[in-house]
């Protein structure tokens, strides 16, 4: 039975969540590692899972993932304290997304997951709503939230 949950698991998202952990990482390396990852932690959690609607079930994916993600960065933080300065004339681009992915991966909660992906992604309130599990009204309520708290975190950094 297990193995069944988690294939349909595979087969229903494993494209899907290759493609938004691409975009959150821009890599494609990376995104399939974190994806990966996930699935690895889905094994250990089928009871949990099992329990579960199936919306409820991806978003448990999402946030697995970016749970993932954000632990990787934690860590790249303290290796690369050592590393040598990026060579001048390095894009500005370069900077600029680095401070917006550091800026939304600073939001509390699924904030940051959510705005991404209706800001970015596309998604409408609803949509993510379905994803998430959670109503509209309290969707949009959260990305109000985010978009408070990025704008602080821009006038703070000024």
């Amino acid at each position: 039975m297990d193995e069944c949950l988690l294939e349909k698991f595979y087969r229903t998202w494993y494209h899907e969540l290759i493609r938004w952990c691409g975009h959150m990482t821009k890599d494609t390396g990376l995104a399939e590692d974190l994806v990966q990852e996930a699935f690895l932690r889905a094994i250990s959690h089928l009871p949990l899972l099992e329990t579960l609607s199936e919306k409820q079930q991806r978003a448990w994916f999402y946030r697995t993932a970016k749970n993932l993600y954000l632990d990787r960065k934690r860590h790249e933080r303290y290796e690369t304290v050592a590393q040598p300065p990026l060579p001048a004339g390095r894009d500005m681009e370069d900077y600029a997304r680095i401070d917006w992915e550091q800026l939304l991966n600073g939001l509390p909660g699924d904030e940051g997951v959510l705005f991404v992906m209706r800001y970015l992604e596309g998604y409408t309130s609803a949509e993510l709503g379905e994803f998430f599990g959670l109503p509209a009204g309290t969707v949009r309520s959260r990305l109000s939230d985010a978009r408070k708290h990025l704008k602080a975190a821009l006038k703070a950094n000024l």
